[in-house]
């Protein structure tokens, strides 16, 4: 379970965000002055601080300072009025993750709360290469093949230098856990590791993610914001789908690794940033050149160092491995004993060719074990899996019993109403929702995780339909 630690003054604040935060599945503590909230750091090291500005005694400022002598790597929130702006402004700069104005969206929030544990969760859990299967570490890269030994070497060379690299391979392969490697065995290991994705986040909002933007920069621009970049200094920013950044970004981003220097969004002051930039692609850049939509200049700066992934159909040996620890991580997370795996299905693993790669052999591992009774898994456990997320073989099954069938054609023919493709959906959502819940015993991280949800979007989707989660016996230990 994720720890929060709450430093405000503002007790009713601490009592909402305590029942809030609580609700979400997170385990809540708090503090009303930051010589009390370093007290509870120095005994135990929280997941995430959300810290007022406005304190008794030791200002927000101060505490933040302190936070970071004691672990460098907390991800910190900053929570500000508009008269300390610039205050919260000035601790983004200097590593604090992200800060919110009050009063704040809950929504918005709750988005930012998990975005920070989860760069929290980056920089601070490990991910070891080439450790046996059943390891005690969560993350790993796995693999004793010729084709992953020179990943492994590639991986130990660039750590300790300050050179840009370039991770690429098809998608699935785990360059995000190649990237983390990298930084987690870099001189810059204790300072930020921030990431972003450059095809999650839409255009128009890109540019000022990345390199934050002044007063007035555009309408709704109310005070200046940090970005990443700045927000990364000192340390490494991961740019991940680098390969679909857009062109007019590709020149900033050009400049900024040439001359270590950016301009904010509507300023003309250039800032200059020390930072280390490690990007990731699944595109063939060479077409992408090709077809200008990629320049060339950019491409050179990037590939000083380049790190191929292999796709996991060029090193089936490797799959045995990956099962065993796929499996023996699902089983942890989930609080179930691990049943093992046949060698008849660890054959079977490795003649599939995993279009999906790594990724798809973890979802197919997971979902078998979801719905294994306790015994090892066997070929049908797989097939079963494999075949669950195929979308013509899953309306195939349905159509045998007729009942999704029958069931849509009733409500087309006896409840004929507007917005009817709407209210369908949502009646099947709600459906899909309620019974992952009940698989998981309320358990809302691991319903998310299995529908592929983040959690604000579970939670939003919980309160649309108007489920009752008292219904379901909660074993939440995320």
């Amino acid at each position: 379970m994720n720890t929060i630690l709450i430093i405000d003054d503002d007790d009713p604040l601490r009592r909402s965000f305590h029942k809030l935060l609580t609700e979400e599945g997170y385990q809540v503590k708090s503090a009303a002055a930051g010589e009390a909230g370093l007290d509870m750091i120095q005994k135990e090291i929280p997941d995430l601080v959300v810290l007022d500005m406005r304190l008794p005694g030791m200002n927000g400022l101060e505490t933040f300072q302190a936070i970071q002598e004691i672990e460098p790597r907390l991800p910190v929130i900053i929570m500000t009025a508009y008269g300390t702006t610039e205050i919260a402004i000035e601790a983004t700069r200097m590593g604090a993750f992200d800060y919110i104005l009050k009063p704040f969206d809950i929504p918005d929030m709750l988005t930012v709360i998990q975005q920070a544990i989860d760069a929290g969760h980056f920089m601070r859990s490990p991910v070891e290469m080439d450790v046996a299967p059943d390891s005690a570490f969560q993350e790993a890269i796995i693999g004793r093949s010729n084709a992953m030994q020179e990943v492994y070497k590639a991986i130990g060379r660039v750590s300790s230098t300050n050179a840009t690299v370039l991770i690429r391979g098809e998608s699935g392969t785990g360059k995000e856990l190649a990237a983390r490697a990298i930084y987690q065995h870099s001189l810059r290991k204790h300072k930020p590791f921030l990431v972003i994705n450059c095809v999650a986040i839409p255009e128009t909002l890109l540019e000022s993610e990345l390199f934050g933007y002044e007063k007035g920069a555009f309408t709704g621009a109310t005070h200046r914001r940090i970005g990443k970049v700045e927000q990364a200094r000192s340390g490494t920013l991961f740019l991940d789908e680098i390969g679909d950044m857009p062109l007019g970004l590709q020149a900033k981003l050009l400049r900024l690794l040439q001359e270590k220097s950016i301009e904010r969004l509507g300023g003309r002051e250039t800032i200059p940033v020390d930072v280390r930039v490690i990007a990731a692609t699944n595109r063939e850049l060479e077409a992408a050149l090709l077809n200008s939509q990629f320049r060339e200049d950019l491409y050179y700066r990037l590939k000083v160092v380049t790190i191929w992934l292999p796709p996991l159909r060029k090193h089936p040996d490797d799959i045995p491995l990956l099962a065993d620890y796929f499996l023996s991580r699902h089983a942890k997370e989930m609080s179930m004993e691990n049943p093992g795996i046949t060698k008849a299905t660890k054959a079977l693993l490795t003649v599939y060719p995993w279009p999906g790669n790594v990724r798809e052999l973890s979802n197919i591992i997971q979902k078998a074990l979801i719905f294994n009774r306790g015994a090892p898994l066997r070929p049908e456990d797989i097939t079963h899996a494999i075949d669950e997320k195929s979308p013509g073989k899953a309306i195939h099954d349905y159509d045998n019993d007729k009942s999704i069938q029958q069931w849509v054609r009733h409500e087309l023919t006896h409840n004929p109403r507007e917005n009817m493709f709407d209210s369908i959906i949502d009646q099947i959502a709600c459906k899909l929702i309620s019974e992952t819940l009940n698989l998981t015993a309320g358990n809302r991280s691991r319903a998310a995780k299995i529908l592929g949800l983040s959690r604000p979007t579970l939670h939003s989707k919980i309160e649309k339909y108007r489920l009752k989660l008292e219904t379901y016996v909660s074993k939440d230990t995320s």
